[in-house]
């Protein structure tokens, strides 16, 4: 690279780049190892894992986007300062390179030592830990890590972007209905139209129209292997239940496996702001208490596969047996079943053709990119319906919010309703229900009705937004453990009440979370009879691991 005369350190950008104090420094400095740090040596690679935590102890060490191809140098740091960003923890691979700008020194920690340091030192852990957030937050922002290439009407460009944007991984999408002279260059390369989208990736890997688990395992996200050895705790499902089940059970010394077909942090995950959440008075993203989450289980040594989708469940010779969509096999002597619920769709024709270009069943950052400016429509009159019109009309041109009942706080918490009532870009359309939808390509407009008058009238809308209650996700069980008539978990006494065969019946069994299958557990939303908060399925989440405690001293 072609540095300039005089190279400026960056400035600290809302936490993103303390200074380590001289004790911190100096803790570190027993734990790892001094480099001499030459110019234009890399330290890390885009592409490759992190094996080190970086901190620079005289010189300045340059992070730059694209090393080797556009050369963009997003920050500078000197000494003092550590490198790197979430990927350290979570294991991914590096997103950008760190090159040394100016001779110097640093100190190289192995990313085990520093897990366990941070851990033992709550100072330490937090300053790392609110920087690495901070740093994804940007490195998102700045368009940072693989390309996509693909059209937005393509629901293959959709589901890749929604893959990235779920699970927050830097990437940069290049629209080809915008961009005519990368279609020209795509042809010119051989690739036809059924092979976008692309993904390309550290300039040289090219992803042609990849599954979802291509693509993770081309950026380095752990996936599940077959397994020869027995977990003793697997747990499908990575939301708030699931994560807190992989932190107390790791935690506890128990061989704890994680698996998640979409992305961790379940619907919550997809909550724009969660504000009635105990301890965070300020509110927390979804987003953020996932990754929070998942450090704290990886830290315990937790395994958390994503994507990793579950097909099958079966017994043999006293164990649980899950089989995923790969083919692999996944063993446990305990199981936890946490695959929460998916929303409901509407019954409205049309609504096929809109799926894939503009009806959204979450609202992120992703979400609202794809509609920014534009008037949409929420549909729903629960909290989900409400955060998301929230959440929508700091990003698009209006939100109306159309309800089926009368009354907004019927279904909603009070708080949320009067916030949305008071909020000037948003109009709130009571007694009315979806009938139609308008639109060539993409939706123009939805054809509503009064359900008390039976007025019809139509409504403006480039996206619209579905919550309007949910399904359990139990299909993949088929009939291995006994549902009610919804399709929800039936645990404790109630699975005692199923008349299946089979059903633990010593005392005190099925433990409240068990199902009609000992040593099969379940908790959160799939659970029959579970509240529906957060906090809640935390703390199913945490007694489920205490109750697979007690099943397995009963085996001995």
């Amino acid at each position: 690279m072609r540095w300039p005369d005089e190279l400026l350190e960056s400035p600290d950008l809302q936490g993103a780049y303390p200074r380590l104090s001289d004790v911190q420094m100096r803790t570190l400095g027993a734990h790892g190892e001094r480099r001499p740090a030459h110019r234009d040596d890399v330290l890390f690679a885009e592409g490759d894992p992190c094996a080190a935590f970086f901190v620079v102890l005289s010189g300045k060490v340059a992070t730059v986007k694209g090393y080797g191809v556009d050369d963009q140098v997003i920050r500078v740091h000197g000494a003092g300062r550590f490198l790197g960003e979430l990927n350290v923890l979570t294991g991914q691979a590096s997103f950008i390179t760190a090159v040394v700008a100016e001779d110097g020194e640093v100190l190289a920690v192995p990313v085990d030592e520093l897990r366990r340091l941070v851990a033992g030192d709550e100072i330490l852990g937090d300053l790392v830990l609110r920087a690495y957030l901070i740093r994804r937050s940007m490195l998102i922002g700045l368009g940072a890590g693989f390309r996509i290439v693909g059209s937005r009407y393509s629901p293959d460009c959709r589901r890749l972007r929604e893959f990235a944007a779920r699970n927050r991984l830097p990437h940069q999408w290049i629209d080809l209905e915008q961009d005519a002279e990368v279609e020209r260059f795509l042809r010119r390369m051989g690739v036809t139209p059924a092979e976008t989208p692309v993904v390309i990736w550290r300039g040289e890997l090219v992803l042609r129209n990849p599954t979802i688990a291509e693509l993770a395992r081309a950026i380095g996200l752990p996936a599940p292997s077959t397994r020869e050895a027995v977990c003793d705790l697997l747990i499908v499902g990575a939301g708030p239940a699931g994560l807190a089940a992989a932190v107390y059970g790791a935690s506890e010394g128990l061989g704890t496996v994680v698996l998640d077909s979409v992305a961790l942090g379940g619907q919550a995950g997809t909550s724009s702001r969660i504000e009635n959440y105990l301890g965070f008075p300020a509110g927390i993203s979804g987003g953020e208490l996932a990754e929070r989450a998942m450090i704290q289980a990886r830290k315990f040594g937790a395994e958390l596969c994503v994507p990793a989708e579950a097909c099958t469940l079966r017994e043999h010779e006293g164990h649980h047996l899950v089989t995923l969509k790969e083919g692999t096999t996944v063993h446990a002597r305990t199981l936890l079943i946490v695959t929460g619920v998916r929303y409901r769709r509407l019954v409205v024709p049309g609504l096929e053709r809109f799926e894939a270009t503009s009806v959204y069943y979450a609202a992120t950052a992703f979400e609202a990119q794809m509609c920014s400016r534009d008037p949409v429509v929420v549909v729903g009159g629960g909290n989900s319906a409400g955060q998301a019109a929230l959440f929508l009309a700091h990003h698009v041109a209006s939100v109306r919010l159309l309800v089926r009942d009368g009354e907004l706080t019927r279904n909603m918490s009070r708080y949320l309703a009067v916030e949305i009532e008071q909020h000037p870009g948003i109009q709130v359309m009571l007694n009315t229900q979806v009938q139609r939808l308008v639109g060539r390509e993409t939706l123009e407009a939805v054809v509503a009705e009064h359900n008390v008058t039976g007025e019809r009238f139509t409504v403006e809308a480039r996206a619209m937004f579905v919550f309007i209650g949910a399904e359990p996700y139990t299909r993949w069980l088929a009939n291995e453990v006994a549902l009610d008539s919804r399709g929800y978990i039936l645990t404790g006494l109630d699975a005692a009440r199923s008349g299946r065969k089979g059903v633990p019946d010593s005392t005190g069994r099925p433990f409240p979370l068990e199902t009609s299958r000992a040593g099969v557990f379940a908790a959160g939303d799939v659970r029959n009879g579970s509240i529906k908060r957060v906090a809640s399925a935390v703390g199913e989440g945490a007694m489920a691991v205490r109750l697979v405690h007690e099943h397995l001293q009963l085996r001995g």
